[in-house]
Parts: structure tokens; sequence; C-alpha cells
């Protein structure tokens, strides 16, 4: 059953692509591609399968090195995150228009996440989070693989209220594991291990990533291996007995 939006898409930019600065239909590369790629596209996997689980994929719109447009008079002005979400929208429009316009998409999104890179670290603690503010992004996340080289920290969260964003509580665990709460994603955020690691607490254990999803699906077919060769095990019994007994 398909879930009617919150918010109603009302087009009423016209937008000429060609005066475009850049190419909508082909995203720019992410600036250190070697080092981010691999944490970027697990994030991304993880988090798209959890946001299906949230609502109606169709008025759940996420994306990822894709640009916001934040001028109505000039949408050369945009911005890239990493990743990003809106909730209660027209998943589809917005997707049909190659750039998400708040004013259309009727509210900005509501979660963006970036991940570190010697190149783009400052630009996501200061650019970018002020930026984010002015949209009314409100929850914005970063990550540092490296533990804070390029944040100055390894995981950071902040809640945008009355127009500034304020630190979300980070606790850190007996073993080590530095966490805190998204109630927009209704996920714990966890650095660990250099990882970033979500932590659901309605199923009680981590959101599975590739490889844990490998793991476990070996795990799966090893136990049915056994259990397989029980049952044959478990006949050949028996024939011997009905054998035995006629």
């Amino acid at each position: 059953m398909t879930t009617k939006p919150l918010h109603t898409y009302i087009i009423n930019t016209e937008i000429d692509y060609s005066a475009l600065e850049f190419n909508p239909d082909d995203p720019e590369p992410l600036p250190d591609g070697m080092f981010q790629y691999p944490i970027f596209s697990e994030v991304f996997a993880v988090l798209d399968a959890h946001l299906n689980t949230l609502g109606d994929p169709e008025t759940i719109f996420r994306s990822s090195n894709t640009f916001i447009c934040y001028d109505r008079s000039n949408l050369n002005v945009r911005v890239g995150p990493d990743f990003y979400a809106a909730f209660d929208v027209d998943a589809h429009a917005i997707m049909h228009r190659l750039i998400y316009l708040p004013w259309e998409a009727g509210k900005p999104p509501d979660f963006v996440l970036e991940v570190a890179s010697e190149s783009t670290g400052r630009q996501d603690t200061i650019n970018k989070r002020e930026i984010y503010a002015r949209i009314g992004i409100r929850e914005y996340w970063r990550f540092d693989s490296t533990g804070g080289d390029y944040h100055g920290e390894p995981l950071a969260g902040e809640a945008l209220v009355n127009g500034e964003y304020r630190r979300i509580e980070l606790t850190t665990e007996p073993d080590g594991v530095l966490k805190g709460y998204s109630p927009t994603l209704r996920l714990w955020l966890c650095w660990q291990d250099e990882m970033l690691k979500f932590y659901d607490d309605r199923t009680g254990s981590y959101l599975m990533n590739l490889p844990d999803t490998q793991a476990a699906l070996g795990n799966t077919q090893a136990a049915l291996g056994e259990a397989q060769s029980r049952i044959r095990q478990l006949e050949d019994n028996l024939r011997r007995a009905q054998g035995e007994n006629s």
C-alpha cells in the first residue's frame, strides 16, 4: 500500500539544466575517493536498507553525492552531502528533478552524514555546518574513521534548535564503543574499531553490512549442510532398522 507523503511536491522553479555549472546526471567524484569510497558505499547500503523499514519507501528520499540547492534565484548555489535523507516527501518527484529543491519538496532534508577525508574535513566542520543550519537540516552527523585527524573527533552529531546546531550527547561504553542516538533514523550511531556501525534498539543488534551478511549466510549454509547430513544419517539408520525387522 502506498502512503501519501505529508508534503506535496509543487514544481514552481524552471530549471535550465544547460545553465548549471554542474551536471546533475553525473555527480562529481568524491574528493578523496580511494579513501572515502569503501566507507561511503557501505554506509549508504546499510542506511538505504534500514530506511525501507521506517515507512513507505516512496515517501522517504535518500541520496548520496548529489546536490541540495538553497538559493531560489541561483541554482548553482548548492551543497553536496555524502549522504542525506528526507521523510514524508514525494521521493519519485524529487528524483525526477535530479537536484533537491527544498521549496518544491516542501521541506529540507532531515538528516545529513559526512564522511571525513583530508580534503573535506574543514569544510565538514565549518562551511557545510553553517550551510546545513541555514537550510534547516535538523540532524547533522560527522564520522572520521581516523579517530579525529580530519574532524577533530571520531564521531559527532548535532540537532538543530532555533536555527543553531547543538551537540547530541555521546557516551562511551565499557567496551570502548562511542555512540550517540539519532531520533531521525531511530538508530544509535557507533564508532568502533575505526568503523561506523548502526545499532537498532528494536532488534537489539547492529545493522548488518555486506561482510556481516555474507558471514551470516555462510553460517546458515553450514548449518543447513549439517542438518541435511544429519537427516541422511537418520534415514540410513531407519532403513537399516526396517531391514533388520523384516
